[in-house]
């Protein structure tokens, strides 16, 4: 779309990541995560299933006793019971929906959320750094077949099974690590940029604003992409994405990538000034600034 005239720029964003969705779907795809495994996986989930309670109870008071996550917690000096139970309940619910062999967009969603939270996007504002999200993953892994070992005789049954649970661990770990580094690039950097939502985009994210931190020589653009990264769901309100070739050199072979523009009678103003004629999403941005998205009839 380019420079269209006098005070216009470009109101392009590209660099999107992914939606959880999308990341989701092509990870269980490259991970070839299928029917026999699903089925191997089916036949050990009785015994983890009554292992559950004990499982979760023994992670908390290992994170509890380990010095690094202790203090990550802030349990240091004793567990505080009512943040205890909010975790205990947080696990729970993820085990059951995991034993529950839970493939959905909406499973999807949930880990995306999870990373956000353990990024410090959370209730407590409690940031784990992304070592411990990992181990802990891990240690489910390692519990999982040590369980299923104990309780299962068929050789051929647990190394199938625990393949199976390999793969679907993986695909909940790395759309934990998607959600908690688009919630960590939200708050790097030394400047504060205020975006403010209006109309239906503020009951789609349940917020009015938040406060989007930027580099020095920061765009509109960089605003709105650590906004459209943190709030995927948001994309479809406001912008309408177009398939684009990747320029010569970017890629050995023709690639598209997906551009997206402000959809029909959206407005992206910067400081009160629509950037449709002020600088379009290349305008710069200072510390303190505001980024207001107005939907249609605004």
């Amino acid at each position: 779309m380019g420079n269209n005239g006098r005070g216009r720029g470009s109101m392009e964003l590209r660099g999107l990541m992914p939606t959880p969705e999308e990341r989701w779907a092509l990870m269980r795809s490259y991970l070839e995560l299928g029917e026999s495994d699903l089925e191997a996986m089916a036949a050990t989930v009785e015994p983890l299933f009554r292992r559950g309670p004990d499982l979760v109870k023994e992670n908390y008071d290992y994170l509890a006793r380990f010095p690094e996550t202790a203090a990550v917690l802030g349990w240091e000096d004793g567990i505080d019971e009512e943040h205890l139970e909010e975790r205990r309940r947080f696990f729970t619910i993820w085990l059951a929906r995991l034993l529950g062999l839970d493939l959905s967009d909406d499973m999807a969603r949930y880990m995306f959320y999870a990373g956000k939270v353990h990024a410090g996007h959370g209730p407590r504002r409690i940031h784990v750094p992304d070592i411990f999200v990992t181990g802990a993953v891990s240690r489910v892994q390692a519990d999982f077949a040590a369980t299923i070992q104990a309780h299962i005789s068929d050789a051929g049954l647990i190394a199938r099974a625990l393949a199976g649970w390999n793969k679907v661990l993986t695909m909940h770990l790395d759309m934990m690590l998607m959600g908690y580094q688009v919630a960590r690039a939200v708050d790097e950097g030394p400047n504060p940029v205020r975006v403010t939502l209006f109309g239906r985009l503020r009951s789609l994210v349940g917020r009015q604003e938040m406060v989007i931190r930027t580099g020095p020589n920061a765009r509109v653009a960089d605003v709105l992409r650590k906004f459209f990264n943190y709030y995927p769901e948001a994309r479809h309100e406001a912008l309408e994405a177009h398939p684009e070739p990747l320029e010569e050199g970017e890629s050995l072979w023709l690639e598209l990538t997906e551009v997206y523009v402000p959809r029909k009678s959206w407005r992206v103003l910067r400081n009160g000034r629509d950037l449709n004629y002020n600088g379009g999403f290349e305008a710069p941005v200072e510390a303190g600034d505001e980024v207001a998205l107005f939907p249609p009839g605004r």
